[in-house]
């Protein structure tokens, strides 16, 4: 007696790996897609310094990542949308005048001393230099949330470079669940045209258009009452009011009789 041969086990999918740099909140785009995708999806926070080499390496599939707000030069190898601008915010330590304001423009930190983030290492330890009193610090209010600290205030500062949190993948990738992802992001919904999972799929509207055609097209033809077997005067006219469509034979200072 034959036995049929077990069929291979199909390859598991692996998830789609998003990260993103610290101040991002990916937890809308994450929502929408388990709701439309059976994919699992891991996202991961990944430092600001090694997300572009976490992506080229393939550890993440697309990347959340800060840039210039101005200036910002694409790398040939990927591709890249910017989704918003960050707030910038000046971090003092407490007793600092700038507590008495509520905002401030770069011209009112003049003199004072402004710290490199980037040369004091993580936002977390710079932040600590800034309640010491040794000088400001100027970062997107994101970050400043997430590390906020008792002794250390902030003030939203206008007139100075800000920032902007962009999507990135690689040109070379060939998974369609990132355009997926990145339509999801720039605000497609389900059954748009340019979303990999709609393509070849009639839209609803099509669909609709299309059923009411041949009603359409026999009004056309014969009127209302076109199409009705059984009715004399099938395919003819309505009568309507005496003269229709004809020129009038009224004649000049007659009265209507």
């Amino acid at each position: 007696m034959s036995q049929e041969s077990p069929q291979p086990a199909r390859p598991a999918v692996p998830p789609l790996k998003i990260f993103y740099v610290p101040g991002v909140t990916p937890g809308k785009w994450i929502a929408r897609w388990t709701d439309r995708r059976g994919r699992a999806l891991q996202a991961l926070q990944a430092d600001e310094t090694q997300v572009l080499e976490d992506l080229r390496s393939g550890a993440a599939d697309l990347v959340f990542l800060r840039i210039p707000e101005d200036g910002f030069e694409r790398p040939s190898d990927l591709h890249a949308i910017p989704l918003y601008r960050e707030q910038p915010v000046v971090a003092a330590a407490k007793d600092h005048p700038l507590s008495a304001f509520d905002e401030v423009q770069a011209t009112d930190l003049a003199g004072e001393n402004i710290m490199d983030a980037g040369e004091l290492g993580t936002a977390a330890t710079a932040l600590e230099v800034v309640a010491s009193g040794a000088g400001l610090l100027i970062l997107p209010m994101s970050v400043a949330r997430i590390h906020s600290r008792r002794d250390v205030l902030t003030r939203p500062v206008h007139g100075v470079a800000g920032t902007r949190i962009a999507v990135a993948w690689l040109q070379s990738t060939e998974d369609p669940d990132v355009e997926e992802f990145i339509g999801i992001v720039r605000g497609r919904t389900a059954n748009s045209s340019r979303q990999p999972s709609a393509q070849g799929e009639p839209s609803k509207k099509v669909r609709k258009s299309t059923a009411k055609a041949p009603a359409s097209d026999s009004r056309a033809a014969g009127g209302k009452g076109a199409g009705k077997p059984g009715k004399a005067g099938q395919g003819k006219p309505k009568a309507g009011k005496p003269g229709a469509g004809k020129p009038s034979r009224r004649r000049p200072g007659k009265g209507r009789g």
